[in-house]
């Protein structure tokens, strides 16, 4: 059965790094909203030229390019086995295109990182990422596990940037989370413990969203 999975979380969760692992070890593509609109930009096609005006406008891109953008992903072949969303639906309008982009074939699993806000703010004041590529390094690393660049401190993730981000956060998502909040395949996952820890629980959750539906 296909693998779908949405993860939804905070800044700072990790949510980016437990979706592609999970979908390392399924096989199946990792799809992240910033990568699909930087793809589609590069390659040129019709909803690239579109984004493209948007981001150079300095707009923000709207739920019906966001979604024209991951429908156009999610028809490829490799994402027929499945996929893991990150970074989409980020609105209840987003989810609802979603719905509908799919079949009954295999279910939606939708995981919420959940994390202390203070074990966030400390997380992202002290994240450094790779100057040359963006990979987020691990903590206590002298330069990128990837491409060995210099590491520096975002911006936005001085403390007290930190803290709105997460307001804005919590304001904009909660009405997600209650959308999915009542489904039979929806799970919390705790997400202040070690990222192992975190990978186990969010296969658990998966597998049992998968179960409920067979």
């Amino acid at each position: 059965m296909a693998v779908r999975l949405v993860v939804l979380g905070p800044p700072g969760a990790g949510k980016g790094t437990q979706a592609e692992r999970f979908a390392r070890e399924r096989g199946v593509p990792k799809i992240s909203t910033g990568d699909i609109l930087r793809e589609a930009v590069q390659i040129g096609s019709e909803l690239g030229r579109q984004a493209k005006a948007v981001m150079e406008s300095g707009r923000l891109v709207s739920d019906d390019l966001m979604i024209g953008v991951v429908r156009e992903r999610l028809e490829r072949n490799d994402a027929r086995r499945g996929f893991v969303l990150d970074g989409f639906p980020r609105t209840v309008t987003q989810a609802q295109a979603l719905d509908r982009m799919l079949d009954e074939e295999a279910p939606l699993a939708v995981v919420d990182i959940e994390v202390p806000e203070e074990a966030l703010v400390a997380r992202l004041s002290t994240r450094r990422i790779c100057k040359s590529c963006g990979w987020t390094a691990v903590p206590g690393a002298a330069s990128c596990s990837r491409c060995g660049g210099g590491l520096v401190q975002r911006r936005d993730d001085d403390e007290a940037v930190v803290r709105e981000r997460l307001k804005i956060y919590a304001k904009d998502t909660q009405p997600l989370v209650d959308y999915y909040h009542k489904r039979p395949t929806f799970r919390c996952v705790d997400g202040d413990q070690s990222p192992d820890a975190v990978a186990a629980d969010i296969a658990a959750a998966v597998a049992a969203a998968v179960r409920g539906h067979e």
